[in-house]
């Protein structure tokens, strides 16, 4: 426990208590959120990027102890675990450098050194190596005989066995990662063969590149590894040779004799096909991974700001999938997203049904109580936009241009299926586009993330780290929003504190058998819903209209006796106290302080009975873009347009303009002065105004300036 915990302090630099007790709650199975929600006393106030760092480092710590034990128990075997190895073993704290200690004594037993030990060629090796000998040739032809056929196999054999001894030290490994980390270049080259091919022009820029691998930006550098994984360039990893060489030469040559000769010879051997080879694809995987990080970093942000994108409730909605040849699928759902009807139009070619089309339109509007409408940013989109916007309608009814990315997904998913099985994938697309505009984290949660479109390379990261992260950035937004349990779906609820998939399904499954539940209490009566598993979700679990009010906000029923006390002290209800803000300031919170409850919970609760259950989300907003711009070929150099922010990256957002393609504000373009962080200055879903810098048809690219 004490190394695991200095372990995580010297990657986090957070205090040793807060990571103390994390690790406590931690191994008591308590959850990110639950921890960082309701064990603000225990935590010292950590939040859940924080308590996130620490289970990430905790699990590095296990890892590496993990494989320290199978290292160890590998060498106890080989008998050759000496007290001043285990001891260096065990006090190492980075892969890397256990993997090296371990290095000499994995050796497969097909290497070239192997060979020449098995000819007998390990004494000429040390002979060489102690620099002492003069005529190393006659010694040498000592040793021919068997299959060493003449000195120079000899020679060679040796040399094979100081390649291996330089490749094992330590010392020069280092050197040779210092000189990569810090000098080496990533350079590229076209296969000529597939320099014409179609699919190979998106990577024109990489057919002949080179750059600074430390410097290399991480789009760049996974732009340029799918390129390779494709087959269009071949990727080189380099250093300054004669000085690498030079460095090592330094580390082992002391004279000038024949030997010295023969060790320059195993040096340059070493260095060819053991060292570099390694240490460079070791050099590239540590930029991947960087590169992984930050992509996947950029990813979680953009999720996380989608997932928590403004919402327009419970509300009556329209849902259009467009389409030409098709039609246009559209459905009717009712406030709670349920779906009520479902029809295809025709209003565009080659049917061209405009006024048909326009009247079933203003028929369901009325016919379903209407109160908004959600058309997909897909194929025909604009155009159905600009018919809807034709029709009259009776009431004020809002239109929204809604993101689909991901929902073709959903529609084909298990999920899709069980919730509507009597419908084709065309009506779950449609009513997956109208439950986004009513909540979309409610509907997006269902969906991989990977596929929901708001990524930098998702498919070429590291998809453990990437599901892992994105899991956890879900779980942090479902549960910072709270969730219905009366209304949600299985996929929203298993991403609750403690509840996971398979309680999620008792849930559901409990709610269609006994009606929806009246009371937090009642839902311990789930089957497999045990004691734990209830104080890490419940809180964020809501009950509309329930008796108790306290029911439907996110104080903890571990906290109820303690609003009970508050009321009472004041001589009122506990419903008296919900909303009621002068009430509130009336109580002193420093008289219901006790050794488990501190200020930062009865503050928390405090500010719950303010606004209970409110939603953290903005309301969303209508927008229109320029009704003028329907393809690229419309966009002209200076144009000033509005447009929604669709994705962000290390390199620019991009920004959805109202056609097929989106274009990008470069990271220079997003502001006059130097930009660090591209969402300082703009967060996905941002309605934006931007001036068309260039426009490259044939290559179906858009330049962008954010303009204030």
């Amino acid at each position: 426990m004490i190394k695991l915990i200095q372990f995580i302090i010297s990657n986090t630099k957070l205090p040793e208590q807060s990571v103390k007790n994390t690790i406590e709650l931690l191994n008591e199975d308590c959850t990110v959120p639950f921890i960082s929600r309701y064990r603000k006393e225990r935590t010292d106030n950590l939040d859940e990027v924080q308590i996130g760092d620490i289970v990430k480092y905790k699990e590095q710590f296990e890892a590496l102890e993990k494989r320290k034990d199978t290292i160890l128990k590998a060498l106890e075997e080989q008998a050759v675990l000496t007290p001043e190895l285990k001891q260096k073993i065990e006090s190492t704290q980075n892969l890397t450098a256990l993997e090296d200690l371990y290095l000499p004594y994995k050796k497969s037993r097909k290497t070239k050194a192997e060979k020449a030990r098995q000819n007998g060629l390990e004494p000429l090796a040390k002979i060489i190596m102690s620099q002492n000998a003069n005529d190393i040739e006659s010694i040498a032809f000592k040793y021919v005989k068997n299959e060493v056929t003449s000195v120079d196999d000899a020679l060679e054999g040796a040399r094979h066995i100081i390649a291996e001894w330089i490749n094992e030290r330590i010392d020069i490994r280092n050197n040779i990662r210092h000189q990569l980390e810090h000098f080496a270049m990533i350079s590229t080259k076209v296969v000529k063969t597939k320099a014409d091919d179609e699919k190979a022009q998106k990577f024109r820029d990489y057919f002949d590149w080179e750059e600074s691998l430390s410097r290399i930006p991480s789009h760049r550098l996974l732009a340029i590894l799918r390129a390779e994984n494709e087959g269009y360039i071949r990727v080189k990893i380099e250093i300054d040779n004669d000085r690498a060489l030079a460095k090592i030469e330094a580390r082992i040559i002391r004279s000038y004799n024949a030997c010295a000769e023969q060790i320059k010879l195993a040096i340059k051997d070493a260095y060819k096909r053991l060292l570099l080879p390694s240490l460079s694809n070791e050099a590239l995987q540590n930029a991947k991974e960087k590169a992984d990080e930050s992509a996947i970093t950029v990813f979680a942000k953009n999720l996380k700001q989608l997932l928590l994108g403004s919402p327009l409730g419970e509300k009556r909605v329209l849902a259009i999938d467009p389409g030409f040849r098709t039609g246009c699928k559209v459905v009717c759902l009712d406030a709670q997203g349920q779906l009520k009807y479902n029809e295809t139009i025709y209003p565009h070619p080659p049917k061209s049904d405009s006024i048909g089309a326009m009247k079933k339109i203003s028929s369901l509007t009325d016919a379903y109580k209407i109160e908004a409408i959600a058309i997909g940013n897909g194929t025909a989109s604009r155009e159905t936009e600009a018919l809807i916007r034709k029709v009259h309608f009776k009431n004020d009814i809002q239109v929204f241009v809604v993101s689909e990315a991901g929902a073709s997904i959903y529609s084909a998913s298990k999920i899709a299926r069980e919730e509507f099985p009597n419908y084709d994938v065309t009506v779950r697309g449609s009513v997956s586009i109208g439950r986004r505009l009513q909540d979309p984290l409610a509907e997006l949660v269902k969906i991989d993330a990977k596929s929901i479109g708001v990524g930098q390379y998702q498919h070429d990261v590291d998809q453990i780290k990437l599901q892992k992260t994105l899991d956890a950035v879900v779980e942090n937004c479902v549960n910072a929003v709270g969730v219905n349990i009366n209304t949600a779906s299985k996929s929203l609820l298993s991403y609750v504190s403690g509840i996971g998939p398979k309680l999620a399904e008792n849930i559901f499954n409990y709610r269609n058998e006994n009606g929806s539940f009246s009371s937090r209490k009642e839902i311990k009566k789930v089957p497999r819903l045990g004691d734990k598993a209830f104080e890490q979700g419940v809180a964020f679990l809501r009950i509309k209209r329930a008796e108790n009010p306290l029911d439907d906000s996110a104080v903890h029923p571990e906290s109820y006796k303690i609003v009970v006390k508050m009321a009472k002290d004041l001589d009122r209800n506990v419903s008296d106290l919900i909303a009621n803000k002068e009430l509130l300031k009336k109580i002193d919170l420093k008289k219901y302080c006790t050794n488990s409850v501190g200020l930062p919970t009865l503050q928390d609760i405090i500010k719950e009975l303010e606004k209970p259950g409110l939603d953290i989300r903005e309301q969303v907003k209508v927008f229109t873009f320029n009704q003028n711009i329907k393809t690229i070929s419309d966009l002209r150099e200076g144009q000033l347009l509005p447009g929604i922010v669709n994705n962000i990256t290390n390199f620019g957002a991009f920004v959805d303009v109202g056609i097929k393609e989106s274009g990008l504000i470069h990271v220079s373009n997003l502001s006059d002065s130097f930009v660090k962080d591209v969402n300082e200055h703009v967060s996905l879903h941002q309605q934006v105004i931007v001036k068309v810098l260039e426009v490259d048809v044939p290559r179906k690219r858009i330049q962008l300036k954010l303009h204030k």
